[in-house]
């Protein structure tokens, strides 16, 4: 019975598929090991595979320079960590050989549970593989990774973009991804820092920050922002106040010279104060009008209700 590997993938989007390669079986082979299971032990052993595995110590790997994971759930690893001093390792890391050691290419977490557990060494895979090679195939893993915070993979495909020079293209079908994906990604960047972080330690969803981005000023994104969280607003809500800006800030422009300048001032600054959007009509003779001030959730009314001294006994 004979294994054969296929070519070059056409792209990487499979992540260390890149580095192991696919191993497939005739119809007739899967059809032997089925029918009879015992057949397993004839098959030839994978050479390549069984030379590459080697327990090497903790103290000889360092860690992987192109990790873009940055935030480590403390808990998850601790249950790993427990894991793994009732079962071992189950999946060996995979390791570079250097010239004092190991360096790191995927596996980290497993590594830092190993670790924690006092563990002196670890099963790991040892390839061989240049800097650009070790580069390409850490950034590849680490965008292809589930539990990556969208600001950690919008950063990694930054990273990917500016180490091979690639357009969003180009990269998008190495990595067999559609482009605005990419492109959806690297706006995050674009984000105030104060709304970075929430989008790290996930108190703003990526959904809320894409629509978010569409105001012309951080000033309006930051409030946005704090509002949506203050009123735990859905997507579907701060992309209906996004539009509802763009839309009335055009409107604005035609009828902002009717208003008085001192008019508009008091609407700012109301508007600044509830983080909400405040409309002051006046009547001709400037003695009487009314103040409307706008919320787009229970919540956010409560909250208004009470920067302006009321009592919600009652909700509207």
């Amino acid at each position: 019975m004979s294994i054969s590997r296929k070519g070059k993938p056409k792209h990487l989007g499979r992540g260390l598929q890149s580095l192991i390669g696919p191993i497939t079986i005739s119809p007739a082979e899967a059809n032997q090991l089925l029918s009879n299971p015992s057949a397993a032990s004839n098959f030839p052993p994978d050479i390549e595979l069984r030379d590459s595995l080697h327990e090497i110590s903790m103290d000889s790997i360092s860690p992987n320079p192109y990790q873009a994971r940055t935030a480590w759930n403390e808990q998850e690893l601790e249950e790993l960590s427990a894991s793994i001093k009732a079962n071992g390792i189950i999946q060996p890391i995979l390791v570079r050989p250097t010239a004092s050691g190991y360096q790191l290419i995927a596996g980290e977490r497993r590594l830092r549970a190993a670790q924690m557990a006092s563990l002196t060494s670890i099963p790991a895979l040892v390839r061989t593989a240049t800097d650009e090679q070790m580069l390409e195939w850490s950034l590849v893993e680490n965008i292809h990774r589930a539990d990556l915070n969208p600001l950690e993979r919008a950063r990694a495909y930054q990273n990917y973009l500016n180490s091979f020079s690639l357009t969003q293209s180009e990269a998008a079908e190495r990595l067999g991804e559609d482009r605005s994906v990419i492109a959806n990604y690297l706006r995050l960047l674009d984000l105030p820092q104060e709304l970075k972080q929430m989008l790290a330690n996930g108190r703003l969803k990526m959904g809320h920050a894409r629509a978010i981005l569409a105001l012309p000023t951080d000033e309006l994104r930051r409030k946005l922002a704090n509002r949506a969280m203050a009123g735990r607003l859905s997507v579907r809500d701060v992309e209906r106040l996004v539009r509802k800006y763009l839309t009335g800030s055009n409107q604005a422009k035609t009828t902002a010279r009717s208003k008085p300048a001192h008019i508009m001032d008091l609407e700012r600054k109301l508007s600044s104060q509830l983080s909400t959007k405040v409309s002051i009509e006046a009547r001709k003779n400037g003695q009487r009008g009314k103040i409307i001030i706008e919320f787009y959730s229970l919540d956010e009314f409560d909250n208004i209700a009470e920067m302006i001294g009321l009592a919600c006994a009652d909700r509207v």
